[in-house]
């Protein structure tokens, strides 16, 4: 099977893709990776880069207006993506938000396949609208509550698909997507229960790629380790590294931890230290497997953005939240109900440290976390879902 994969280049959008495409190639398939250039000089071994066309915005791009948009700049990239796809492959896997991955799959008549690096965010008819943190009402009275939030928002939802489609139609696709399958990447426990969930939406776990081979070197004390790791995502929440750093100190904590701040492009230890973090017990900075360094943490502290989460929590840890904007605010309210951490909502170092030194005292936390953990038994295999979605639609 000759796969092609699209995202875009945002790390929590490109990074799932790229783990996909791995495990298709270690299953025997071949692989091409369509993103940002940004990423040409990622090690993906053997799976293949291209540079996704048109992906860079243009004048044209209504930035007021972000479902034209997004739409908008779909149709133009499909349209240069096609002739790509062409002949050259036997299935797509289309990030969610990228839709020039499905629509270009479609112009060129290819099966395709919606890739969610999250849980799935389609409004349901049985939950108040995603990406307000809520969990669904029970009784009348809160059954009536989501009705009327769902009814507030569904003029914006009706907006969105009608300019979805009037873009689709512009390039000559008509109706909706239909994709081959749709795969959650997710953990089950970040999902919610819905009435409606779709028939051909699969729950594959997270896909979670390191973009290097180091570890990190974390001095060996009794010490409890405290991994940092500011989102990679624009819409993440900013001043969460100053006020952890702070907020992380002996002095504001009351006792002393070990530090790992982790990210890409993050300060050294030594300008963090004559910053916010002059006070750290052990401080580390730098780009190191965040896999790794999470099966010797305590806690975690990050934005709510999928990505990080589902490390965190897929190793047992739990997390204290700073969420930003998107689906952040979603994220962090579903792993609080869990009892699986805490949300801070302001980026301040006293409520790092006070939520923190809660997570450390209280083992509930630790013990939800390796529940969210044990839920990833029940995913199936992405790999597997395409090729039986495909030998069935070839027969």
């Amino acid at each position: 099977m000759r796969v092609a994969l699209v995202a875009g280049d945002e790390a929590g959008h490109a990074f799932p893709v790229f783990a996909l495409a791995t495990r298709l190639v270690d299953a025997g398939h071949t692989a091409t990776v369509f993103t940002g250039k940004r990423w040409s000089d990622a090690d993906l071994g053997s799976v293949a880069f291209a540079e996704l066309p048109g992906l860079a915005a243009v004048a044209d791009d209504d930035d007021g207006d972000a479902g034209a948009k997004l739409s908008t700049r779909a149709a133009r990239m499909a349209v240069l993506l096609e002739p790509e796809l062409s002949g050259r492959f036997d299935a797509v896997v289309g990030d969610v938000i990228t839709l020039a991955g499905a629509w270009g799959a479609e112009l060129a008549g290819i099966p395709w396949f919606e890739l969610s690096p999250h849980p799935l965010y389609d409004q349901s008819r049985g939950l108040p609208p995603i990406g307000m943190g809520l969990p669904a009402g029970s009784g009348v009275l809160g059954r009536l509550r989501d009705r009327a939030l769902r009814a507030m928002s569904a003029r914006a939802v009706a907006a969105g698909k009608a300019q979805r489609a009037a873009a689709r139609a512009g390039i000559g696709l008509d109706g909706p997507e239909r994709p081959s399958g749709r795969l959650i990447a997710t953990l089950p426990a970040l999902e919610v229960r819905r009435p409606d969930w779709p028939a051909d939406a699969h729950l594959v776990g997270p896909l979670l790629w390191e973009p290097t081979r180091e570890l990190f070197d974390v001095p060996q004390t009794p010490d409890p380790l405290v991994v940092v790791a500011p989102s990679t995502a624009a819409t993440g929440q900013g001043g969460l590294l100053d006020a952890a750093l702070r907020g992380l100190g002996t002095d504001v904590l009351g006792r002393p931890v070990r530090v790992v701040v982790s990210g890409l492009g993050v300060p050294s230890a030594e300008q963090c230290r004559e910053g916010k973090g002059a006070d750290i017990a052990e401080l580390v900075t730098g780009t190191g497997r965040q896999d790794e360094v999470l099966t010797r943490a305590s806690v975690a502290v990050c934005g709510a953005g999928h990505g990080m989460l589902a490390k965190a929590l897929g190793t047992g840890v739990p997390v204290v939240m700073v969420p930003g904007g998107g689906d952040q605010q979603e994220l962090a309210a579903r792993v609080t109900r869990l009892g699986a951490g805490l949300t801070v909502r302001e980026p301040d170092p006293a409520g790092v440290a006070q939520a923190v030194g809660r997570v450390l005292a209280e083992p509930g936390f630790a013990d939800a976390a390796r529940r969210v953990a044990a839920s990833g038994a029940s995913v199936v295999d992405p790999v597997t879902v395409m090729e039986r979605a495909l030998s069935s639609s070839a027969t």
